[in-house]
């Protein structure tokens, strides 16, 4: 099994190959509003594990394409599906209300490469009450830039 490993660049990073997508997250709290950082990349992330007699080599960046909010970390795949959506299609915003319970946590999951295939996710504080994203097109293929306002 190959595994894809996030350099140790920075402590509470691992990603795992289970499958597509891959998982990648830390386990600090975030502030209210935190930003998706615009890519990941490749020098911070190594395939270990490879079939014998093969090199593997990551050849460019990972862009964002997507974020959304989880009820738990990630690997859960709780993704809340309660939001609104309003605006054009070229600037469009989807918004969360977090009021209620969430036992494992309210998580910010950034997806990164054009079919979603690593995630870097965040624990946002417990008194967060909503959250809103605005998409516009990148300038990578696949690239979405996304603005998050959180409110307590």
């Amino acid at each position: 099994m190959t595994t894809l490993h996030f350099k140790k660049q920075r402590p509470g990073y691992l990603v795992h190959l289970i499958g597509v997508p891959l998982f990648l997250y830390a386990t600090t709290c975030a502030a209210a509003a935190p930003q998706c950082p615009e890519s990941i990349t490749p020098a911070r992330v190594e395939l270990t594990g490879t079939p014998a007699g093969w090199t593997a080599s990551i050849g460019s960046r990972f862009y964002l394409h997507s974020a959304a909010l989880t009820s738990g970390p990630p690997e859960a795949r709780g993704e809340l599906a309660g939001f609104r959506q309003s605006g054009p299609p070229k600037r469009r915003t989807y918004s969360y209300d977090l009021a209620g319970i969430f036992p494992a946590g309210k998580w910010l999951a950034c997806r990164y490469g054009t079919s979603d295939e690593i995630t870097l996710a965040r624990r946002l504080d417990d008194d967060v009450r909503s959250c809103s994203f605005t998409y516009q097109k990148g300038v990578h293929v696949g690239q979405n830039q996304v603005t998050i306002a959180c409110n307590r």
